[in-house]
């Protein structure tokens, strides 16, 4: 039988906004600690408040996941106070080309593999010894469909995406004979202020309370992988494994770009 440990101390990055603001509120509730971390202060006391308003209790860091060391401090200090059952690494950003352009250029597509990749890793990486030592917990990374095959208006956030799913899948196999736990997310379009920047088609888009529902879910049950919606999922890896000039052909049809923040 599936080990069903109920989370009661939480941190989430990203957590301003979007789908991580749309976790910690549904995880809120009297018993549960709740490490929220975002960049944007008046958003993320937004969040904290609907999550103080439902019971919980709730510890804020206005935090760059880029920025590894403060990163590392303040969860070592939330994680003494309150041993973490659940580590979210949520935090994200997205870019691509202007429209016509052919580069995003260095400094933009850099700060997405740093946010992306390397911010899940700052995120992950100061916590895998206590939850190791305690022989229990469960790491959640979000990646995004974008990791199964780059998409050619957004390369390096395919990239930081494609990086992040191997990342997680990686960990996973390395942490669960030490008794850790590790979900790999990778969701397609849902409505969320990244998506809304996201100017083209938004095939099978979900609703932000659908999205979130089918997360917390397979987190609640400890599932390996989240992937969603199934058929944009398969066109995807579809997309991935047939020949090269096929698969091409149809992400290059693709077209959209993507509205700077």
């Amino acid at each position: 039988m599936a080990d069903r440990r109920i989370a009661h101390s939480i941190v989430i990055t990203g957590a301003s906004s979007g789908l991580g603001a749309a976790l910690a509120t549904c995880y809120a509730a009297p018993g549960i600690t709740l490490g929220l971390i975002g960049r944007n202060t008046a958003r993320l006391a937004a969040t904290q408040d609907a999550c103080y308003a439902k019971g919980a209790t709730v510890r804020v860091g206005a935090l760059d996941v880029v920025d590894a060391a403060p990163l590392a401090d303040w969860l070592g200090a939330f994680d003494q106070a309150s041993p973490i059952d659940l580590l979210l690494a949520n935090a994200g950003i997205s870019a691509g080309p202007a429209p016509q352009s052919a580069s995003e250029g260095l400094e933009i597509a850099s700060r997405q593999v740093r946010t992306n990749l390397l911010g899940a890793m700052n995120t992950i990486e100061p916590l895998v010894p206590a939850m190791v030592a305690r022989g229990h917990g469960q790491i959640a990374v979000v990646s995004s469909l974008a990791g199964y095959r780059g998409l050619a208006y957004s390369p390096a956030y395919s990239a930081s995406k494609a990086g992040t799913r191997a990342y997680g899948e990686a960990l996973r196999a390395l942490l669960a004979p030490r008794g850790i736990k590790v979900s790999v997310i990778c969701p397609g379009f849902f409505a969320s202020p990244m998506t809304d920047r996201f100017i083209g088609p938004h095939p099978f888009r979900l609703t932000l309370e659908r999205a979130t529902a089918i997360v917390k879910r397979g987190l609640d049950r400890g599932k390996r992988r989240i992937v969603f919606p199934w058929p944009l999922a398969f066109g995807m890896r579809c997309a991935d494994l047939m020949p090269a000039f096929l698969g091409d052909r149809i992400i290059g049809n693709f077209h959209f770009h993507i509205e700077p923040p």
